[in-house]
């Protein structure tokens, strides 16, 4: 390990810059506030996409794309959406630049559009205005899409894979006959969001809803899945929207229901983005680096041969060639890395920071004695194991990771879960322990927005689990029915 990396608890914000760009995940671009997503990141995420969007068509949905760029005016038809997102929008005026005198370039201003257009920063007002022309009856529904693409919020205070001006993510909008069809979709996308990341990332998530502070601008109830970083704050890593009818009235979109009355449509939208990688990292990495769940990971296990001369380097390269063969055809994803510009020791370095689960070690010794040594990315336990059967050893090995690394975090999340129930345990906790603060809240905005104001904490989420429990709420003392989760978040 480099001298200068930062270890987490010598500084937190420094240590998780440093893996991103250690790791070769991403690096700051010469835009402000945008970032390159190098080849070791984007493959996180396709492996992500990959996953998500086969679990999004196993429950009926399918991809289509829209413009990126959206007329002001559609903005200015829902009155909650615009004032949501204004200070975060990007605006086109002008369509050419042209050569300036001193030799430089200008905005040619005779090129100014007839509407300024908005950059996407989410795509409802589009793609409703687009569903107007879809929809006439009953038999046109339910609509189930969803979008891969880039948005642009215009962000102040950035930082890579949690909040740039550009990320990526997908956006669900459906469109459905009734409301309960709709309610029925937002909490169906909702688990299919929490699945993915305990499945997939190995993060324990909270399930909610989202006070009416937090809520999306323009929708009727959010819930979301909030996850618990090594740091103590919370990060949200994804929402589920049910819409009701605001967006069908904000553009006219009415269909003939199967009593032959015109009704308008009911609506959700969902999405997760990028920053899905950031909390991957905060989520499991270590001191030595990045480390990877296995199912999202893309190399599962890297093979590196150690050799002494050229004798020694083709017989072991040959059956590390071998093993890799095997590996593969168990539908492990395996790198050989036989490169002899780089020694053993700096490739197992660079794998350890890079997060890869699995590394075998194969040498002279070992092909002798028919064994190779494999190391854990998750706990950095090495092991000798027989070359017999290898492949169904490793498959194991990597199960047992992923599940290690789920109930690592939920041990973390469940010892740094609190209860308070005055303002002093609240305020202690907050300052001292961070984490997750179960608490009563009186369920008024201006309680929330005063609470915010002196712990900097907010509600995460109303979980949909929780036992209706009566108390006092820890700021104002006013009657509360149940207890919220409160915490810190990024």
């Amino acid at each position: 390990m480099a001298k200068d990396f930062s270890t987490r608890e010598e500084n937190y914000s420094k240590w998780y810059n440093d893996i991103v760009q250690r790791a070769g995940l991403a690096e700051n671009s010469a835009v402000r506030g945008c970032m390159v997503i190098k080849p070791y990141g984007y493959a996180i995420w396709e492996k992500m996409q990959g996953a998500l969007d086969k679990m999004f068509k196993d429950t009926g949905h399918s991809n289509a794309y829209f413009p990126i760029f959206i007329p002001k005016s559609f903005f200015s038809k829902e009155a909650a959406h615009v004032e949501g997102f204004a200070k975060e929008c990007a605006v086109v005026t002008h369509y050419r630049l042209k050569n300036s005198p001193d030799g430089g370039i200008v905005v040619d201003e005779t090129a100014k559009l007839e509407e300024e257009l908005i950059i996407r920063p989410t795509s409802e007002t589009i793609i409703w205005d687009t569903y107007r022309n879809w929809i006439q009856s009953y038999r046109d529904l339910p609509i189930l899409v969803n979008q891969w693409a880039n948005v642009v919020r215009w962000e102040m205070r950035t930082r890579m894979f949690l909040r740039t001006a550009e990320f990526l993510w997908q956006e669900g909008h459906t469109a459905h006959a009734t409301e309960q069809e709709a309610l029925e979709e937002t909490h169906q996308m909702l688990n299919v969001y929490a699945d993915f990341a305990e499945n997939f990332m190995a993060l324990p998530v909270l399930k909610g809803t989202k006070s009416v502070n937090e809520r999306f601008a323009g929708a009727l109830e959010t819930f979301c899945i909030e996850a618990l970083m090594q740091d103590g704050k919370a990060l949200q890593a994804g929402t589920s929207h049910f819409l009701g009818q605001n967006f069908a009235k904000a553009f006219d979109v009415k269909f003939a229901n199967d009593k032959g009355t015109l009704d308008y449509v009911w609506a959700t939208s969902w999405g997760v983005s990028t920053r899905l990688i950031g909390a991957l990292i905060m989520a499991h990495s270590d001191d030595h680096g990045l480390v990877l769940p296995p199912k999202l990971a893309p190399t599962q296990v890297v093979i590196i041969p150690i050799y002494k001369n050229e004798e020694q380097c083709q017989s072991v390269c040959a059956k590390a060639r071998e093993l890799k063969e095997r590996l593969e055809r168990k539908g492990l994803l395996v790198k050989l890395d036989d490169r002899d510009t780089h020694k053993p020791g700096w490739k197992f370095n660079e794998y350890e920071f890079k997060g890869v689960p699995v590394r075998i070690a194969i040498g002279p010794r070992d092909i002798q004695n028919e064994t190779v040594e494999i190391a854990r990315r998750d706990t950095l336990e090495k092991n000798t194991y027989q070359m017999a059967d290898l492949e169904n050893k490793v498959a194991h090995l990597l199960d047992a990771i992923q599940e290690n690394m789920f109930q690592k975090a939920l041990s973390f999340r469940e010892n740094n879960t609190h209860k308070a129930d005055t303002w002093k345990e609240f305020q202690d906790i907050i300052a001292n322990k961070g984490g997750f603060v179960s608490a009563h809240w009186d369920g008024s905005a201006e309680t929330e927005q005063q609470i915010k104001e002196a712990t900097k904490a907010t509600i995460r989420c109303i979980p949909l689990d929780a036992a209706k429990e009566e108390g006092r709420c820890v700021f104002s003392g006013k009657p509360s029915s149940q207890r919220v989760v409160f915490a810190q978040a990024y």
